[in-house]
Order: structure tokens, then C-alpha cells, then sequence
């Protein structure tokens, strides 16, 4: 139905131009679907867009659009509001077609080929293999799926990859506090990982002599030293001591986190392509090379012995360092060599979704891009804030480095994989989000996700009752009795979809669908409790039938996309 408004306005918009009131169409029309139902079913800015361009008031060029559109059976009224902006009230006729449209279309229904196999690179989580999952990354790992989802369902190839850091400090700081557990120590150091988890990791250490490496090591923090330096001289004795076994342990450990990671990321639902070692830039001496490149190119400096990228010529706020002044690369220098990797595999398009705390780092990233010789624009950095959860109206405290935290196992054991999915996207992914523990695990209608089955499953079981006590119901429906008020309201949520997957998807905001779908949820519920489906009179009976199948099939369409089943019976 919009299409055809659209396409009826388009021609009114040539006529004018034919007739030298314009000088030339716009390429596109906004339609949007009116909130109000005093509004029509559709408005449109074009005149407020265009009036300039006619040299005369909004006003004044809405008529003129509305006396030259075609003569439709669609459109029953029209009006001119505010300040010109012009409101269309369709046919009941034009409203109801989309019921069949849906029903036709089944999964398919609302997907376009907006983007005609354009190739998507979607990174998302990559979380330090330090530890498992908790309830932040969860958040991302949600809203990265559910883009991915929605951007197939636009005719994007996306595929998911995970930047596996497993190289660097941290990783010998978990090494090491692993090896500090395996021996046994009473001394383990403010700055080594504290979890259970890394007990169960000793507990898997073989043929590994046990050795004291705490000889000529500088004092902890709480005893008054430096604990920075404290576990950087635990990890070079650790090194050495152990030789060619400290490999080991430190395999062991990244092994057994990292596939535990897959593990929880596929029972919630998310799937990679790819999973991408920073070790191998490394092993590959690709981030050494890229750094060398960079430096041919007068983009990077020497300085205290320290080796520097300008990151100043591109709009950073300060110079970054790569390699420091005992020859180490920085994080910031495998992240330069990974992008660039990205960015000879040819995808036109590369989305990153970091947690908010890497803000900061946009800036020097799209740099390193751009002195690279590509173009920073086709790098998309997405934010996400991480999740406060709350139990019993108290929020619960996390720190990974500790071990004080919920891990994402455990929240999906304690409310399910669905309404772990569905809340975490329930908010703009840049908007702190507080996750109510009691309201997730909540049978009510204060609970969106449980609304929202719950309507689905209801249609099921009035289909379900139809077929039972109607077997052999071949009545054609007849969608023009559909005119109670609650029908209406249905068929107009019905009529948003389509609108509704396009936004999310192309603004990235899963939220927006997340919405809708509660939003179609209310309207089927007022409808189920205001008339009966299961009516004596066969096309009425028919025609509300297929109403709510319709309603049901986009329902499960949603949920689909989101990562959240859609069940028959509750």
C-alpha cells in the first residue's frame, strides 16, 4: 500500500515539474504510517520538502500535489495539516490487502533486497579470553546477532566474525595466575585473576614441575609495592622457570576459555563465520610489517625510544604509541594491522561494535585507516553500554578481574534464553540498560517478552480451537467485514511492519522491532478480548481467522529475527 502512494505521488510530483512549478522530483518520498488515527493512515512532508522549490507556501503546493494525483480506488481522503504536511486515509480495501500479502509471503514478508548482496563484515564481543562471558557481554553479543539478522533479512551478506585477543599482557597475567594456582600458593598477587574458574583451569595442568617464582620480585600492593610491577616480574620468572612448559599452561588456558566462549555463544544463539587470532598477526609478522609501512610513510615517529603514530594529523587528540620503548607492540598496533587485514578482503562494508568505554579509541583506529590508504568512512563503529543487572531491587556488583560476576551462563540458566535476548535489545544499544532479573524470569504482562509469546501462543490456540470445532471450513473470507474498531487498529499495526524491519535494520536499532512487536502484541490482546473469532456466520469467522493468522505469522517473524521463539503453547 505505501509503494502504491508512493508511486501516485511520484506521479503528481512529474506533473508539477512538467508544468514548471518544480523544477525537478525528488528521488525519494517519505510516507510515514500516522500514530493518530484522526490522521489518516499516512503522512507525508513532501510539500514542506518542496515548497522552496515552488516559490510558494507548503500549503498552497499540498493542494496543487493533491489535485494532480490519479484518480484511485485507494485513497478515500485526503487533507492538508499543520504547517503543509499532507494526511492520506486509505480504503478499507487498500488497508486489508497486506493480510493476504503476509500470509502469501510467510518468512519472507517484510524482507527486501535493499541491499543487493552487499558484503557486511560484523565484528562484535571479541571479549579478552581472560575469563567466560558475563551479563555485559551478553548485551553485546544480543544486539550484534539481532543486527546481523536484521541485515540478512535486507539483502546484506553478513558475516559475524570474533578478534580473539590472545596475545598480549593479559594473557600471560592469566597464564600466570594459573600456573600461581596450580602450585598452590598463598601469595597470589592483587593484579592475577581471582575466579573459580581458574582453579577448575590448574585443576587440568599435567607434568608441570611446581616451582617458586617469586624470588627478586617487587612487592605487591597491599604490602606496599607497585602492583603492576609485581605481576610483570611473576610473569618473566614464570617464563623462565618454566621454559618450554609455561607454553603449555598458557594454551591450556586460552583453549579452555575460548571454548567455553563458543560454547555459551552458540547455545544463546549466535554464530560466527570466522573467529580471528591476534596471535597470528603476530606469528604471521603482518603487525611488524604494517608498522613498518607506516613508518616508510612518515606516519610514524621515533620518541623516547618509543615508536609513535601521528594520529594527530587525522583528528585525534594526541599522538598514540605502537611499540614501546622495550620493543613490545601495543594493543593499538595489532588492532592497526587487523584493520587492514579487514579491509583487503573486500567487503564494502566493515561494522565494529565495541563496548562504550572504547569511545576514545574511535578516533585513532579510523586514523591508522585512513594512513593506510583507505577510506575510514566504510568502517561503522557501533557502541554498546554494558548491562547493570538488578536482583531483588538491588544491583548486583561485577569485576572480572576479581571473579565477583555473573557470568552469561548462569543469567541464561536463571531466565532462559529468550528474555536474556529480547531485554538486552529492548534498549538503543548506546543507552545504559538495567536488567531486572524478577521481571526477565516474570509470567505477567509487566514482562515484554512473555507478552509477546503469549500473544502468539494465544492465536495458536484459537487456530488450534477453529480447527477442531470447524474441520471442514472452506468459507471464503470476507475482509470487508473486518471493520470493528479493534480490526482496524490491527490491520494498521499489521500495515507497519514493513516500515518497521527497514528502520532497525538500516539504523541498526533492534529496539525499534523490539517495540513494534509488543506494540502488535497489545493490539491482538485488546482484539481477543473485545470480539469473538469463532462465530457462527463462516465469512466473518473466516475473515477474522485469517486476521490473527496474519498477525501471528509477523509475530513469529519478529521474534525469529531477534533470536526469540515463538511458542504454540504457554
Amino acid at each position: 500500500m505505501k509503494e502504491q502512494l508512493q508511486a501516485l505521488l511520484k506521479q503528481s510530483l512529474e506533473s508539477l515539474v512538467n508544468d514548471d512549478i518544480l523544477s525537478e522530483a525528488p528521488k525519494s518520498i517519505r510516507l510515514d504510517h500516522s500514530k493518530d488515527k484522526t490522521h489518516g493512515d499516512f503522512a507525508s512532508n513532501i510539500a514542506l520538502v518542496l515548497s522552496k522549490q515552488a516559490k510558494c507556501s507548503p500549503q498552497k503546493l499540498a493542494q496543487q500535489i493533491i489535485d494532480r494525483l490519479p484518480n484511485s480506488g485507494e485513497i478515500v481522503k485526503t487533507e492538508i495539516a499543520g504547517p503543509g504536511f499532507i494526511n492520506f486515509f486509505m480504503s478499507q480495501g487498500s488497508n486489508t490487502a497486506v493480510l493476504e500479502q503476509i500470509l502469501e509471503q510467510g518468512i519472507g514478508y517484510g524482507c527486501l533486497d535493499i541491499g543487493k548482496g552487499q558484503s557486511v563484515l560484523l565484528e562484535f564481543v571479541s571479549a579478552n579470553p581472560t575469563g567466560p562471558l558475563h551479563v555485559g557481554h551478553g548485551r553485546g553479543a544480543a544486539y550484534g546477532a539481532t543486527v546481523a539478522n536484521l541485515l540478512r533479512a535486507l539483502g546484506f551478506k553478513v558475516d559475524n566474525e570474533y578478534y580473539v585477543n590472545d596475545a598480549g599482557r593479559q594473557m600471560d597475567i592469566l597464564a600466570t595466575s594459573v600456573y600461581l594456582r596450580y602450585i598452590e600458593t598463598d601469595q597470589f598477587p592483587d593484579n592475577g585473576y581471582k575466579g573459580d574458574y581458574i582453579f577448575d583451569i590448574a585443576e587440568q595442568v599435567k607434568g608441570v614441575e611446581r616451582l617458586d617464582i617469586f624470588t627478586d620480585v617487587c612487592a605487591d600492593e597491599k604490602d606496599g609495592g607497585d602492583k603492576e610491577k609485581h605481576i610483570d616480574d611473576l610473569i618473566a620468572n614464570c617464563k623462565q622457570a618454566l621454559g618450554d612448559d609455561y607454553k603449555k599452561v598458557f594454551d591450556l588456558a586460552i583453549d579452555d576459555i575460548l571454548s567455553g566462549i563458543k560454547t555459551d555463544l552458540s547455545e544463546f544463539g549466535v554464530e560466527y563465520q570466522q573467529w580471528f587470532s591476534e596471535q597470528s598477526l603476530i606469528d604471521s609478522g603482518r603487525a611488524k610489517t604494517t608498522i613498518k609501512s607506516l613508518q616508510d610513510s612518515g606516519h610514524i615517529y621515533e620518541k623516547d625510544g618509543a615508536l609513535w603514530f601521528k594520529t594527530t594529523d587525522f583528528n585525534d587528540e594526541k599522538d598514540r604509541v605502537v611499540v614501546r620503548d622495550n620493543g613490545i607492540h601495543t594493543y593499538f598496533a595489532s588492532d592497526i594491522a587487523y584493520h587492514l587485514e579487514k579491509f583487503e578482503r573486500g567487503y564494502d562494508k566493515i561494522i565494529n561494535i565495541w563496548g562504550a568505554d572504547h569511545h576514545g579509541y574511535i578516533a585513532r583506529v579510523k586514523a591508522s585507516v585512513e594512513a593506510l590508504g583507505h577510506k575510514s568512512e566504510k568502517l561503522e563503529i557501533l557502541l554498546v553500554q554494558f548491562a547493570n543487572l538488578y536482583r531483588g531491587g538491588k544491583k548486583v556488583q561485577m569485576s572480572t578481574r576479581s571473579g565477583s560476576f555473573v557470568t552469561l551462563k548462569e543469567l541464561r540458566h536463571e531466565v532462559g534464553n529468550d528474555a536474556a535476548r529480547f531485554f538486552y535489545v529492548l534498549r538503543k544499544s548506546e543507552q545504559h540498560m538495567d536488567f531486572d532479573l524478577d521481571l526477565a524470569k516474570s509470567k505477567t504482562n509487566e514482562n515484554p517478552v512473555f507478552y509477546i509469546q503469549y500473544a502468539h501462543a494465544r492465536i495458536c490456540s484459537v487456530l488450534k480451537q477453529a480447527d477442531e470445532k470447524f474441520p471442514n471450513n472452506s468459507t471464503a473470507p470476507n475482509l470487508s467485514l473486518l471493520d470493528d474498531k479493534a480490526e482496524v487498529a490491527l490491520v494498521k499495526e499489521l500495515n507497519r511492519y514493513k516500515d518497521v524491519l527497514q528502520t532497525s535494520a538500516l539504523n541498526y536499532e533492534p529496539h525499534v522491532l523490539a517495540y513494534y512487536l509488543r506494540d502488535l502484541s497489545a493490539s491482538f490482546h485488546s482484539y481477543y478480548n473485545s470480539c469473538e473469532f469463532l462465530v457462527e456466520d463462516a465469512q466473518l469467522r473466516s475473515s477474522r481467522l485469517l486476521l490473527i493468522k496474519s498477525a501471528k505469522q509477523l509475530l513469529s517473524n519478529g521474534l525469529n529475527l531477534l533470536g526469540v521463539s515463538a511458542p504454540n503453547s504457554m
